[in-house]
């Protein structure tokens, strides 16, 4: 079985990583290029870049400022924002991602995972599930839906995912540790990896969410000194989890 995963996560807004609480309040943490290189260098697993007012704002994700970041990776990088078809994935995947994250064009058009995957490979395809409360918000955590996350996680499965990211709401930005509840139901109902976001404030947290998922997302924990990464990395497998 694959070795559990630290994945910095760069949440982008107007061209710069921003970061909140509980999706509210974003303020600038930096420069999406320096510090995805700088995670790159330090050993990340993996980046994740979310254009986070691409929906909102009803364009693309920003596909020459993804260029430009993958340029400066040696790690796989994961793109979403703003891709509502077929071709929109195309041109990230062109542009530098190795997968694509999708998130409120899914759950507004189900089949939009089936068509990736068949298009891309499900090995390509992350469905993105933003929740509340154990319900599924779409349009970056604006909008309520009816859908419960562990259903719609089951039903992006069963269409083609390859990967589920799922971020508690409740959690984001606290910095109190993820949604174990949560992440939990979500893992036990797929059989794709699982990336738990929402939470993380110290190794500890980490690790009690790598005990479910395959995978943690990293963002307020890192942003203001990126190279802790190493050191995290050692805390966690200090607490007995065989990160990489």
């Amino acid at each position: 079985m694959p070795l559990p995963r630290l994945i910095p996560c760069l949440d982008v807004a107007a061209g710069r990583v921003v970061k909140g609480v509980r999706f509210q309040g974003l303020r600038d943490v930096g420069d999406p290029v320096e510090l995805g290189a700088s995670y790159s260098d330090a050993g990340a697993d993996e980046l994740v870049f979310l254009d986070v007012k691409a929906t909102l704002d009803g364009r693309q994700t920003l596909v020459g400022l993804v260029r430009t970041v993958a340029e400066r990776l040696a790690i796989p990088f994961t793109v979403g924002g703003g891709v509502r078809v077929v071709a929109d994935a195309e041109a990230l995947l062109a542009a530098g991602a190795d997968k694509v994250a999708v998130n409120s064009a899914a759950l507004a058009r189900p089949e939009l995972v089936t068509e990736l995957a068949e298009r891309l490979g499900s090995q390509a395809v992350v469905v993105a599930i933003d929740a509340e409360g154990g319900r599924v918000r779409t349009r970056a955590g604006t909008t309520e839906t009816e859908r419960a996350a562990v259903d719609w996680a089951r039903e992006a499965q069963e269409r083609g995912a390859g990967e589920i990211l799922l971020t508690s709401i409740d959690a984001d930005g606290t910095r109190e540790g993820y949604d174990l509840e949560l992440t939990a139901a979500v893992a036990g109902a797929v059989r794709v990896p699982v990336i738990a976001s929402g939470g993380a404030g110290n190794a500890s947290h980490v690790a009690d969410a790598l005990g479910i998922a395959q995978a943690a997302l990293l963002a307020s924990i890192l942003h203001e000194d990126p190279q802790r990464l190493a050191s995290l990395r050692e805390e966690v497998r200090e607490l007995g989890v065989p990160v990489r």
